[in-house]
């Protein structure tokens, strides 16, 4: 009459041991995907940095060279600041900071190209190394923010597609808002159209 009990027992300790594994792997994998997402984030950020840390060096060539572009320049200066004043922390938690991030980000763009812009105008600024240099390097982060872009979206897909995948969707509940779903950057609002160009 024990043996039964027993074999009753060592069945459900089974059980238990099987969904415990299953639990602690789902758990643990879900941790190395959103820290995944949470380093890549940390890169997105950087190369943001980097842009805004070039930002006073352009601005200040280009004011020597063409001080009464005030408008174009105050623009500039008026966007980064922003940028620096958002205290995001993990915004790729959050959609609505993420997007507020991104708006913030495409201000800067937008008054960056400006900036640019301005600047064909002025043969002698066209020629001064530094301002050359600090396009350069402009135009190098503008590519590593796009690759590091990408890159967060490839870390939150793959962390979106971990967490609604079975048995993993089962268990996600379970851990209140911890893995929520990663949001993505998207392309800016117009982005799909193609721009007019007049000669």
């Amino acid at each position: 009459m024990k043996r039964p009990g027993l074999v009753v027992l060592a069945v459900l300790a089974l059980f238990f041991v099987v969904v415990g594994s299953t639990l602690a792997g789902t758990y643990n994998s879900l941790v190395r995907s959103s820290e995944a997402v949470a380093g890549q984030w940390a890169q997105v950020e950087n190369a943001y940095q980097r842009r805004a840390d070039l930002v006073p060096n352009l601005v200040a060539t280009v004011q020597g060279a063409a001080a009464h572009e005030r408008e174009t320049l105050t623009a500039v200066t008026e966007a980064r600041a922003k940028v620096g004043s958002l205290q995001l922390g993990a915004a790729y938690d959050d959609p609505a900071a993420l997007e507020r991030y991104r708006a913030a980000q495409d201000e800067l763009s937008s008054a960056l190209s400006r900036l640019l812009v301005v600047s064909e105008a002025y043969p002698q600024l066209r020629a001064n190394e530094n301002f050359l240099a600090l396009q350069s390097q402009l135009e190098g982060t503008e590519n590593r923010i796009a690759v590091e872009r990408k890159r967060f979206n490839d870390a939150a897909r793959a962390f979106n597609t971990k967490r609604g995948t079975f048995p993993t969707v089962m268990f996600v509940g379970m851990f209140g808002d911890r893995f929520d779903a990663k949001a993505y950057f998207e392309a800016q609002p117009g982005a799909a159209s193609v721009p007019t160009v007049e000669f």
